[in-house]
């Protein structure tokens, strides 16, 4: 449903609901444009057991289709500045664990925190370092500029943030995208919610201003593929089986607390912010 068609009072609640999430997150980044924090984390993968490189398609460059569209969709997204949609793209701008944590509480149906879900955060946290490795790589292979340095056009975190590395892939994009492949594995019942926050939280790239779209499909598609041989590991399966009895635990103990503003936060995701461009 588009942003301006949401009833007033629903359109309303969102922008609080949302405007809550955002409230002094930017205050809070110590982010810049790297991928992860996964400081202390040790992955799964042994140095160069892969190389992502050899999966995602390159960066687009001028003469590539991809490019023009890039372009166009950064234009055309602009108009979403100051709805609850640009502060749900603000609101995923922090990258650090508590926040990816609730950030997906609504989609998983708990409120996650490192204090009730430490073995959930380690498995996702080591998973992380071998996701953001590999994208940290082709951003370096790659270095194409950022969206904003080409078309004028507000971007919903500070540049100088995003100043120190390149857009493709995203990083952001396959931080949360590994989050929502590993939580799904956990509550594979809950999928859907679980990889539709994983997308939106993805889409919030090209919202904000800060990634091209193709950016966010190179994160997602890095964040999969090396995934697919993360979970190759016995390890990653020795923790995931410890993960997976934690969050049971926690969905079934009438006490857990339940995540706040999820029908708000649920209008959001559901609209449609890929612009059409064939007008």
């Amino acid at each position: 449903m588009p942003m301006n068609a949401l009833p007033s009072s629903a359109n309303r609640r969102a922008r609080r609901v949302v405007a809550g999430l955002a409230g002094g997150l930017l205050i809070a980044l110590s982010t810049s444009a790297s991928v992860a924090r996964n400081d202390g984390y040790a992955g799964y993968l042994a140095p160069g057991e892969f190389d992502v490189t050899q999966v995602i398609e390159p960066a687009p460059r001028k003469g590539d289709p991809r490019y023009d569209t890039d372009r166009r969709i950064f234009r055309a997204t602009r108009t979403l500045a100051d709805t609850p949609r640009w502060q749900l793209a603000t609101n995923d701008v922090d990258t650090s664990r508590p926040a990816l944590m609730r950030d997906f509480s609504c989609a998983i149906g708990v409120a996650l925190t490192p204090e009730n879900a430490p073995l959930t955060l380690r498995l996702v946290s080591r998973a992380g370092a071998d996701t953001a490795g590999q994208t940290n790589i082709a951003k370096n292979v790659y270095r194409r500029a950022r969206p904003f340095h080409q078309d004028k056009g507000r971007v919903c975190q500070p540049v100088a943030q995003l100043a120190d590395s390149f857009d493709y892939p995203s990083g952001h994009t396959t931080w949360g995208w590994t989050w929502a492949l590993i939580l799904t594995e956990l509550a594979p019942d809950r999928a859907g919610p679980i990889l539709r926050r994983g997308r939106a939280y993805g889409d919030s790239r090209f919202v904000c201003g800060a990634h091209n779209e193709s950016a966010v499909e190179g994160g997602m598609l890095s964040a999969s593929a090396t995934m697919a041989l993360v979970r190759t590991k016995p390890a990653y399966q020795q923790d995931l089986a410890a993960a997976r009895e934690e969050i049971a635990r926690l969905r079934a103990d009438p006490a857990s607390p339940k995540p706040q503003g999820c029908a708000a936060e649920e209008s959001l995701i559901a609209q449609r912010v890929m612009p059409r461009l064939d007008r």
